[in-house]
């Protein structure tokens, strides 16, 4: 359901008459309401679990796709996006708590089960954007919140599961979890993580919100054509979602960051400058590599600072949807008044911050 509201932007910028800044402050309002809310409700629900804040952040997601459909005007438009990144703020701190809940000690694979649902959904999106919303229109959109009610129920099935799991007999409480490292070490740990967030986020942005303009611009395909590319990025980034938490339960979180953030160097730095067929293969290659980070990123951090799940969860969900609005933003002014191909010939430089992962200590040496 998000993803459709990026994957419908060519619709907008048509109907609306938008420029490239207006695009991406479109995406600034829907990922800075969840970044800004996504911390503060993961430390609260720390302290006082919330079970039916899931229905409750998928209702406000119900209220803004309504309101998307029947916008009539830009500020709307931003209204209904931050309704949207509102209902994702609320979902995502208990819904990550529900995940190692359910995990079975797998954490890792726990956290890639959970995100490659939502990136799965992600590829899917700009498909059916180009099946039903182009074809019909705008008012189309108010189907998808069919998908939100629907989800409504089934949350509130998990949330009575989490809500009796809260119920069982505690064991007896013995000390805190205390973090393996130092104050001083975790505090340089965590500026290291947040410094590869902005590396993998900055350049996700440029791919979500951009990438569609950037192929009818450069290769001259039609928006369609573009979607579809815009499909196997999103395919390709929920397979790597998928294996990265598992691959970091068995070799280690430390290495896949590395590898993930580091690795993709060579590949966003071709990216300007090849066929379009190529193109294709590289974006995939880009998706997968760097999405396989993020699972390994989260439950990296969940060790780091252990029994504050909430709190790791909402700050690093957070992050991520507001980094990438804001590098919506901030590229979208790149794009208005340098080009559209400037963006991508820029930010092929920014995974070289992966290079700060050597100052990662590895976890399961002092666990």
């Amino acid at each position: 359901m998000q993803s459709l509201m990026i994957a419908i932007y060519p619709l907008f910028k048509t109907e609306f008459q938008l420029n490239f800044a207006q695009i991406g402050l479109i995406t600034l309002a829907f990922q800075f309401t969840a970044s800004l809310l996504q911390p503060l409700v993961g430390s609260y629900t720390d302290r006082h679990p919330q079970p039916f804040s899931l229905a409750a952040g998928m209702a406000c997601t119900f209220c803004g796709l309504l309101t998307l459909s029947l916008a009539s005007s830009f500020p709307m438009l931003l209204i209904a996006a931050a309704m949207v990144g509102s209902g994702s703020a609320v979902f995502h701190p208990e819904a990550s708590r529900v995940a190692r809940m359910a995990s079975g000690g797998q954490h890792g694979l726990a956290q890639s089960i959970f995100q490659v649902g939502g990136n799965t959904g992600a590829a899917i999106g700009p498909l059916l954007a180009a099946a039903i919303v182009f074809p019909h229109g705008q008012r189309s959109i108010a189907f998808f919140s069919v998908l939100a009610l629907v989800a409504m129920f089934i949350l509130t099935g998990v949330g009575i599961w989490y809500r009796n799991q809260n119920r069982q007999p505690k064991a007896p409480l013995t000390a805190p979890a205390l973090s393996p490292l130092t104050k001083r070490r975790v505090l340089q740990t965590l500026a290291v993580l947040l410094a590869l967030m902005f590396s993998k986020f900055f350049y996700f942005a440029s791919i979500s919100s951009y990438l569609i303009f950037y192929l009818i611009q450069h290769y001259a395909l039609s928006t369609t054509q573009a979607q579809y590319q815009l499909f196997y990025f999103f395919f390709a980034v929920a397979a790597g979602t998928l294996l990265g938490g598992p691959i970091g339960d068995r070799i280690g979180r430390r290495q896949v960051i590395w590898a993930s953030i580091l690795g993709v160097a060579p590949f966003t730095l071709l990216l300007p400058y090849v066929s379009l067929e190529l193109s294709a293969v590289l974006i995939v290659i880009i998706g997968f590599m760097l999405a396989s980070a993020f699972p390994a990123i989260v439950v990296y951090a969940q060790e780091l600072l252990p029994g504050r799940i909430g709190t790791v969860s909402g700050l690093f969900f957070g992050l991520a949807f507001g980094l990438a609005g804001i590098g919506a933003a901030v590229l979208g002014q790149v794009a208005d008044h340098w080009g559209i191909e400037t963006v991508y010939q820029i930010c092929a430089f920014l995974p070289l911050i992966g290079l700060l992962a050597v100052w990662l200590p590895d976890l399961r040496e002092r666990g």
